[in-house]
């Protein structure tokens, strides 16, 4: 139980809650504006699903990447990986990626049901592919003939499913309606959840080139993929503050909202504390800390909504 805990590598979950989180509080302060009701169902069942997925990413990674031999001399937290260290099997791996996919899925219409059945047929339709589409991204980065993540197209991925489908999608779930302006928080969870992936791929940038694997960051080199991470470190809370500032928080003498602009100065530490690393492995420990801000990038934003209700 011990390696599969491991593999399961749970100090990314917080970032993979911070999208439902986000999306989830912004529509029950929408909702209270409008006079809807907002259902705790829901938010429990998202969380699950999102759990799941998270899981079968890390699960299906430490798989593809370990029977293609990608992780055979990596470093950091990466030489925990299972597959690679002979603590799973490559088939106990493929046997627990099959089950997980299918109890995601099991997950996936459980939580539609509940968000849209029956007023809500085609958008229940609707986000079962959407549902069937996550899974098959959280496999796809790095297992098939062809995984996006060794053609350098996981931040895009990323971008999508971990910032618009997460919060946009946990934003639609509730209020059953798409404001442009989720597009923003939206964003900036998906930047900070790039910025971890570069950060990851940073760190491993030797190995990758070895294995093949051309990640983006590899693509860019170590220098430039230092001042991308700088951009994606920066521009999440500059995007808060233009989503508070949209609604007009300020105007309307409602103060609270804009606590997450305190995580102002921790971001700025981040970045200098990044900035001044020259060697790639020395760069993760940085991952758990962007994952954590970003989790306290939602917590503060729906702190901060809920004294607004």
């Amino acid at each position: 139980m011990k390696h599969w805990i491991q593999a399961a590598r749970l100090r990314t979950l917080p970032l993979s809650l911070s999208g439902i989180i986000m999306g989830a509080f912004i529509a029950k302060w929408r909702l209270s504006e409008n006079g809807g009701t907002w259902d705790w169902r829901i938010f429990a069942l998202a969380l699950l699903v999102t759990l799941l997925y998270q899981v079968l990413s890390n699960f299906a990674n430490d798989y593809g990447d370990g029977v293609k031999g990608t992780d055979k001399n990596r470093i950091g937290e990466a030489e925990q990986r299972a597959v690679a260290s002979g603590k799973i099997t490559a088939n106990q791996m493929k046997n627990a990626v099959i089950l997980l996919s299918i109890l995601s899925f099991v997950a996936t219409v459980a939580l539609l049901y509940v968000a849209f059945y029956p007023a809500n047929i085609r958008e229940f339709w609707i986000f079962i592919g959407l549902g069937v589409a996550c899974i098959l991204a959280a496999i796809g980065y790095t297992v098939g003939k062809k995984p996006y993540g060794y053609l350098g197209l996981g931040d895009v991925f990323v971008f999508i499913f971990f910032g618009l489908v997460s919060v946009c999608g946990s934003y639609f779930l509730f209020t059953k309606t798409f404001d442009y302006d989720i597009l923003i928080p939206a964003s900036a969870i998906g930047m900070l959840s790039m910025a971890v992936l570069n950060l990851n791929n940073m760190r491993d940038i030797v190995n990758d080139e070895l294995s093949g694997k051309k990640t983006f960051a590899l693509r860019l080199g170590f220098k430039k993929a230092m001042i991308y991470e700088i951009i994606l470190l920066q521009l999440p809370i500059l995007l808060m503050l233009a989503f508070l500032m949209y609604n007009r928080f300020q105007e309307k003498g409602l103060y609270y909202p804009f606590i997450v602009m305190i995580l102002i100065f921790p971001f700025m530490k981040l970045r200098r504390s990044i900035m001044a690393i020259k060697e790639p492995k020395l760069l993760d420990p940085f991952l758990k800390q962007v994952g954590i801000l970003t989790f306290m990038m939602a917590v503060l934003t729906a702190f901060g909504l809920n004294f607004v209700n």
